[in-house]
Parts: structure tokens; C-alpha cells; sequence
């Protein structure tokens, strides 16, 4: 299994919002976008930000997923 941010950025389309205004609102950095983006790990403490500036809860911007590679 593998953790997924496709709800994040869907959610990000349906408010219309860019990666950028999540960075700012959030108070988070452009690494952790990018890391968000290439579905790497990030820190809690980076979900619980975006969780609060957009007034949503964890499984609402995440989500784990089958690993296509069958690991």
C-alpha cells in the first residue's frame, strides 16, 4: 500500500486553489508541495496544517492505495 494525495489536489481544484495558495495558507513549505506531489512521505505535522487552513480532516486529503507494483 502506498499513501495517495489525489484528494488533496481535487480538493484544491473544487475550492480553486493553486499549490501555491495551499503553501501560503498553510504555512508550509515548497518542499513539502513537492513531496505532497510525488506522493512521498511527509510529517504530520505538515497534514495537520493543510488539514487546518482548509478546515477538512486527514482523509479528506489522503488516502492509501493497492502499490501498483506489487510490492
Amino acid at each position: 500500500m502506498i499513501i495517495s494525495y489525489k484528494k488533496l489536489w481535487k480538493l484544491l481544484i473544487d475550492r480553486d486553489m493553486k499549490k501555491k495558495d495551499l503553501q501560503k495558507l498553510a504555512g508550509i513549505s515548497s518542499a513539502s508541495i513537492t513531496k505532497l506531489g510525488k506522493n512521498e512521505n511527509v510529517n504530520t505535522d505538515i497534514l495537520q496544517k493543510i488539514c487546518s487552513a482548509l478546515e477538512c480532516d486527514i482523509s479528506d486529503i489522503m488516502e492509501m492505495v493497492p502499490d501498483k507494483q506489487g510490492s
